[in-house]
C-alpha cells in the first residue's frame, strides 16, 4: 500500500440499524484495504505486519467514531478470513479468501447459542455425517454480521467434538436473520443463524474434525488483541472533543478545564488511551514475532474495555447536558462501551483466563458471549 487511505468518507453511523447500509459501509471499508492487513500478498493481502493493521484500524476509528463498524470489521477478519488462512485447505483458501478480502463476500463466525455463551463446550448445535455430506441442526444467536454475511464459520459438535463449517446464507436449511438483534454498537448488525437439516458437502468442513475448540480460541485471541485498535481511534476523537469543550466553556470566570475536578478527569482519559495504545503495540509485536498471544490479548481486552467505559462516562460528565442531546455521539459511545465489556468474552472471563494462565483460579472456558465479533 503506497499511501494511507482516506477514511473521511466513512461517516459515523447514527442508526437505527439498517442492514443494507451496514453492508455497504463494510464493502466501502474493504475497498480501502482494511481486510488485507497482516496477510500475505500471495492470497491478496498487503504483505505488511500487525503494527500496520493497528495503525490503519486506529485511523478509521478516529475518522468514523463508530465502534460498531470496528466490531463488524473484526468479526469479518478474525472470524472468517484468518481461520480459513490458518486451517483451510488450498481449495478453500483459493475459493473463499479472495472474495472475503475484497469485500465481495462478508463473513464472520457463529459460536454463541441461546443457552450457551461463555461455555462453548455446552453448545448444542449438531453436525451428523450423512453419506458424503454433513447435516447441521441448531441455532446461533447474537452473531455479529449474521444479517449481512454471505458466509459464516459455524461451529457445531460432530460426534461430541467441536468442528467448524463454512456455511452460506444460500444453503438449503439455513437462515441468517436479524432476529434477536442487539441494541448496541449501532454500526454493526447482529442476529441469528437457524439450521434445520442444513446439508453441506464434505469440502465445507474447515480444518480437521475436533479442531473447532482450537480455532475458536485462536480467533478470539486475535479479536481480543485488536478489536480495540479502531475503538482507540474513536477514544482519541472523544478526548480531543472533551479538551476543546473544556477550553471553550467557562465556569466561575475561568475555562472549565482550569477546575481541578475537570482537568484530573481529562488527565485520566489521556492516560487510559495511551495505555491502550501500549497494549495494542505489544500485541502487534508478539504477533509479528510469532510469539504467544493468549495472556496479552486477555489483558488488552480487559483493560481497554474498562477504560473505554470509564472514559465515555467521564466525557459525558464533563460535557454535561450537551452530551445527552439527541443524536449525540458522546451518549452513543457510552452505550457502545457497555457492550465493549461483554463482546469477545466479558471482563470477568478475561480475569478468569488471566488467573488460569497464572496457575490459579478456575479452569478457563472459552467465552465469546454475547456475540462473535
Amino acid at each position: 500500500m503506497t499511501k494511507a487511505p482516506d477514511f473521511s468518507s466513512i461517516a459515523a453511523y447514527a442508526g437505527p440499524p439498517n442492514t443494507a447500509e451496514i453492508a455497504s459501509r463494510l464493502r466501502a471499508v474493504a475497498a480501502l484495504g482494511l481486510f488485507r492487513h497482516a496477510l500475505p500478498q500471495a492470497i491478496g493481502g498487503f504483505g505488511d505486519d500487525f503494527a500496520a493493521l493497528v495503525t490503519s484500524h486506529r485511523q478509521l476509528g478516529q475518522a468514523c467514531r463508530d465502534p460498531g463498524l470496528m466490531l463488524a470489521i473484526n468479526a469479518h477478519v478474525w472470524g472468517s478470513a484468518f481461520p480459513i488462512l490458518l486451517y483451510g485447505n488450498e481449495m478453500q483458501k483459493g475459493q473463499f479468501l479472495p472474495p472475503l478480502l475484497s469485500g465481495q463476500w462478508l463473513g464472520g463466525h457463529a459460536i454463541t447459542e441461546p443457552s450457551c455463551g461463555s461455555d462453548v463446550q455446552a453448545m448444542t448445535t449438531k453436525a451428523e455425517l450423512s453419506g458424503d455430506s454433513y447435516l447441521l441442526n441448531g441455532e446461533k444467536r447474537y452473531i455479529t454480521n449474521a444479517p449481512v454475511a454471505d458466509y459464516l464459520v459455524v461451529y457445531a459438535k460432530l460426534a461430541g467434538k467441536i468442528c467448524a463449517f463454512l456455511v452460506s446464507r444460500d444453503d438449503d436449511g439455513c437462515r441468517f436473520s436479524d432476529d434477536a438483534a442487539l441494541n448496541a454498537c449501532r454500526g454493526s448488525a447482529t442476529g441469528s443463524v437457524i439450521l434445520q437439516d442444513c446439508r453441506l458437502d464434505a469440502d465445507r468442513l474447515l480444518g480437521k474434525i475436533g479442531a473447532g475448540t482450537q480455532m475458536i480460541q485462536k480467533a478470539l485471541e486475535y479479536e481480543r488483541a485488536f478489536v480495540f485498535a479502531g475503538i482507540a481511534g474513536s477514544m482519541d476523537w472523544q478526548l480531543a472533543e472533551v479538551v476543546r469543550y473544556s477550553r471553550e466553556r467557562r465556569s466561575g470566570g475561568v475555562h472549565l478545564g482550569r477546575h481541578q475536578a475537570i482537568s484530573h478527569r481529562i488527565a485520566d482519559m489521556k492516560l487510559r488511551l495511551d495505555t491502550i495504545d501500549l497494549w495494542l503495540g505489544e500485541c502487534a509485536r508478539l504477533c509479528d514475532a510469532g510469539q504467544r498471544l493468549t495472556m496479552a490479548s486477555a489483558q488488552t481486552k480487559l483493560y481497554a474495555a474498562e477504560a473505554f467505559l470509564q472514559s465515555s462516562l467521564d466525557a459525558v460528565q464533563i460535557m454535561g447536558a450537551a452530551s445527552l442531546e439527541s443524536g449525540s455521539v458522546m451518549a452513543q459511545l457510552v452505550q457502545d462501551a457497555l457492550a465493549g465489556r461483554l463482546f469477545s468474552g466479558s471482563s470477568e472471563v478475561q480475569k478468569n483466563l488471566i488467573a488460569a494462565l497464572l496457575g490459579t483460579g478456575d479452569a478457563y472456558r472459552l467465552s465469546p458471549q454475547p456475540h462473535q465479533a
